[in-house]
């Protein structure tokens, strides 16, 4: 099953809206999570001491040389992608301790997922979660974009299964701890979150379908296709199976009757599935009790 080209758009639109970023390509930051409070300290006469400065606790410094290559990566213009990929690799080899890793890392897992080099974007993924381990947005486009990617041939697929329902998870964990960047507007913040939640619940429901759990993935598919407001083919299609695997025939003709109205390479496959569907749907309906 290969991402489609709709849900990496998708992935590509809600990573850029998340981080605050103008293009999906263009400079970004990791997010940020709502920093716990700090309790007051119960002597009001004692005076906080500050952390001693130390070596470690310093960031590593930032050359003028250093400085020119991240400045040429963000003047890169977008439409020569496999030029900016190139200038990324050889920075991220050539500064392997640079404050910049994570917004490079998660350039590259943006630019791998839009040519559907699923390998390349895991391991730009997991780089970059080791700096910033807390990034929904990387955790969700890795986490869903993996069981899809699955096939015969797929090494240790419940090892795979199981990275790709705890990344998922984590993100939908995450979420609600997000720190809304100052220049993103609150409606277009709200629908990257709930895109990116949508992302993560696919994510869990192909784990669960592929792992013949269709109940489980029942509930994480409707909630994928009711949290995006331009929902995947693909979950509507998945969701039909898996009604149609749980007996629940009426909701799989909706289910397929919707993906089969969306273009996408699937449309035809969806409409002889809503037929199929209508047929179940009647035996079981004229079925003796």
């Amino acid at each position: 099953m290969k991402a489609s080209s709709k849900q990496r758009k998708m992935a590509l639109f809600l990573a850029a809206s998340l981080l605050g970023t103008a293009t999906a390509f263009g400079q970004a930051q990791p997010m940020q999570q709502q920093p716990t409070p700090t309790p007051a300290p119960s002597n009001k006469s004692a005076a906080p001491q500050a952390a001693p400065l130390t070596l470690e606790s310093a960031p590593p410094p930032v050359s003028a040389e250093e400085e020119a290559a991240i400045k040429a990566f963000h003047d890169q213009k977008n439409e020569d992608a496999t030029k900016k990929e190139q200038m990324a690799e050889e920075f991220l080899q050539k500064y392997p301790q640079s404050r910049y890793r994570p917004e490079l890392y998660s350039w590259l897992v943006k630019f791998y997922l839009s040519k559907g080099q699923v390998d390349k974007m895991e391991a730009a993924g997991d780089k970059q979660l080791e700096l910033t381990p807390n990034d929904p947005t990387t955790l969700a486009l890795v986490g869903s974009t993996l069981p899809r990617a699955m096939n015969a041939s797929t090494l240790d697929p419940q090892k795979r299964l199981a990275k790709s329902e705890q990344y998922c998870q984590k993100a939908l964990d995450l979420l609600p701890t997000i720190v809304k960047p100052e220049t993103l507007p609150d409606d277009a913040f709200r629908l990257a979150k709930n895109q990116t939640a949508a992302l993560a619940y696919s994510g869990l429901g192909v784990v669960a379908f592929r792992r013949g759990k269709y109940a489980d993935a029942i509930l994480n598919f409707e909630q994928s296709v009711k949290l995006d407001p331009q929902p995947d083919p693909v979950n509507y299609y998945l969701l039909g199976i898996s009604n149609e695997k749980t007996s629940h025939f009426d909701d799989a003709v909706t289910a397929f009757t919707k993906c089969a109205a969306m273009p996408s390479g699937l449309q035809t496959t969806c409409t002889q599935s809503a037929e199929e569907a209508k047929k179940l749907a009647a035996t079981q309906l004229s079925a003796p009790k």
